[in-house]
């Protein structure tokens, strides 16, 4: 269990790291992270590029070493950018920002946040910030929230999401409902604390499928396409992945 457990580390980091990668590549903030830029503010680039090399260096020790405590800087990072831009674009700048699918990056931050807290959970109380039983359930309900809106979207704008299924895959409409009620269902379970062993492992299976026979073919096709996002969508997938593998392997390990 515990390699298993490390697998789903590396996948997270990885996908931390990966999208740290991109801050350099564009020379700007990924959406996800950071929805604007005030234009009073200078050091757009460079704030960028910091922001950029701490998610690659905490990417990289949380899949190769112990980094309980900077899991938990991480995800208070994630949840200071979300509370500090997305809602704030959403809530005030936007005025259509109570339609559910144009929150897709601000709820992607808000899992972020969450599954950094599901990896300092997996490792041993090493110090005083917090107890892992709240680091974790704290962390799956951020990421539960995630998975039943985007269940949601997934029925309210079906004709958007079923041309993203494979064309060689048949039943377009059908893989698009059947994504919505599994995502549906893993948040619920995630968010009452229901089966996290099976549903973990079935959600972790599902996103780790969509990660290779959906967005890496996708990323190939169009890698520039709105700045790379196709490409951050490869390491996102990745990383909650990992998220959900590690929900359902925890429990199992008495998490402290």
């Amino acid at each position: 269990m515990e390699n298993l457990i490390r697998a789903s580390r590396v996948f997270y980091g990885a996908g931390i790291a990966g999208v740290g990668v991109q801050q350099f590549i564009y020379a700007g903030f990924r959406p996800m992270l950071l929805p604007f830029w005030p234009s009073s503010v200078p050091g757009h680039t460079i704030s960028a590029y910091i922001l950029g090399a701490i998610l690659i260096l905490a990417g990289i020790l949380i899949a190769l070493s112990k980094a309980r405590t900077i899991s938990i800087c991480l995800s208070i990072l994630f949840l200071l950018l979300f509370l500090s831009f997305h809602l704030y674009d959403q809530l005030i700048l936007n005025p259509h920002g109570f339609h559910l699918g144009l929150w897709t990056n601000a709820l992607k931050e808000l899992a972020f946040s969450g599954g950094a807290l599901v990896v300092a959970a997996s490792y041993p109380e090493e110090n005083f910030l917090a107890r892992n039983k709240l680091l974790f359930t704290t962390g799956r309900i951020f990421f539960a929230i995630m998975l039943i809106a985007f269940g949601i979207d997934h029925f309210l704008y079906t004709d958007f999401v079923s041309v993203l299924v494979p064309l060689w895959i048949p039943g377009a409409v059908f893989w698009t409902y059947f994504g919505a009620v599994a995502l549906i269902g893993a948040g619920v379970c995630f968010l009452l604390n229901i089966k996290l062993r099976l549903v973990g492992i079935l959600a972790g299976i599902m996103l780790l499928l969509w990660f290779i026979i959906l967005h890496i073919p996708r990323a190939i096709a169009y890698p520039d396409m709105e700045k790379g996002n196709e490409i951050t969508s490869v390491f996102q997938a990745l990383a909650f992945s990992g998220v959900s593998f590690l929900i359902a392997l925890l429990p199992g390990r008495k998490v402290k």
